[in-house]
């Protein structure tokens, strides 16, 4: 059987949304949602699908991802989960999660349908790994350690602060769990540095780290859309200590980040309605395939 998706928003995560889609047996893509001003700019490797300024019309649709920035996903998820369509997004703003999953809860259940929220590799993927080891040790200290590499979140973040044309954001991990942010920003004629570099730093994406602001005249020519992490756990396991685990990934980001909404939308046609973050979704349902084939093949 074959479920019908489609993909709103088409930047950076929305192409490559298009390419996991396209490679998955079990979805046929019934169409991308774009800006009504993109629609008279249709790329080639749109030309064979609808592309609507709305998902309404798109006709039937089992489940929508929005590959839309994080702070325009409830809107949108509000909005589709009430026309009874399954939304899966890569909301990465930390500290909101559990106030959006408590906001979205009640719209996926009296619409009969599901969320999944945070489905990227942070939070996401990465939150499963933490799970993981801590059930492991359940004593001890996790350390997330990202990058060095480009933060999409943080990136559209800082091109969204007045005064600024382009910008990239870089994560340079410090140790420990504690991060750096090199922000590049090419600035809008006419505007101020000190108050962009100002604006950016009081940003929530950005004012729990250091974060160093730099100008420059052409940020595309320093875009590399790699990234990565590296997790480790020192604990204790029953009364045993020096339990160590590691977990390491280099990645293009927003590659991996379309390839997991894609998994967690197969994941969420196999839930009861409601909202759920990936750590509370059985491992399996993410997969393809027959139930007995994958246990015989992965236990």
């Amino acid at each position: 059987m074959q479920y019908r998706i489609a993909i709103v928003g088409y930047g950076n995560i929305g192409r490559f949304a298009l390419e996991a889609v396209e490679a998955a047996d079990d979805f046929v893509l019934t169409g991308v949602v774009r800006r009504t001003a993109s629609l008279d700019r249709i790329p080639p490797e749109l030309q064979d699908y609808p592309v609507a300024g709305s998902i309404n019309e798109l006709g039937k649709v089992d489940v929508a991802l929005l590959c839309v920035p994080s702070r325009a996903v409830p809107e949108y998820a509000r909005e589709i989960l009430s026309a009874g369509v399954n939304t899966v997004d890569s909301y990465d703003i930390h500290g909101e999660l559990v106030r959006l999953k408590k906001e979205l809860d009640p719209v996926a259940r009296e619409h009969n349908c599901v969320s999944v929220i945070s489905a990227g590799w942070d939070p996401g993927t990465d939150s499963m790994i933490r799970g993981i080891f801590e059930f492991m040790a359940p004593h001890g200290l996790t350390h997330t350690n990202f990058g060095p590499g480009m933060s999409m979140g943080h990136t559209v973040a800082a091109k969204a602060i007045p005064g600024v044309k382009n910008a990239l954001a870089m994560t340079i991990p410090a140790g420990a769990g504690v991060h750096r942010r090199m922000v590049y920003v090419e600035l809008e004629q006419g505007a101020e540095f000190d108050r962009v570099a100002e604006a950016i730093k009081a940003d929530p994406y950005f004012r729990v780290d250091a974060t160093t602001v730099i100008p420059v005249h052409r940020v595309e020519r320093l875009i590399d859309t790699g990234h990565g992490v590296m997790m480790e756990r020192k604990g204790v396991s029953g009364k045993t200590h020096n339990q160590r685990f590691r977990y390491e990934m280099r990645v293009n980001n927003p590659a991996l980040t379309a390839q997991i909404m894609v998994a967690a939308a197969r994941a969420g046609l196999r839930q009861k309605p409601g909202c759920y973050t990936m750590l509370e979704i059985p491992v399996i349902d993410y997969l393809y395939g027959e139930r007995d084939e994958l246990l015989n093949r992965l236990v």
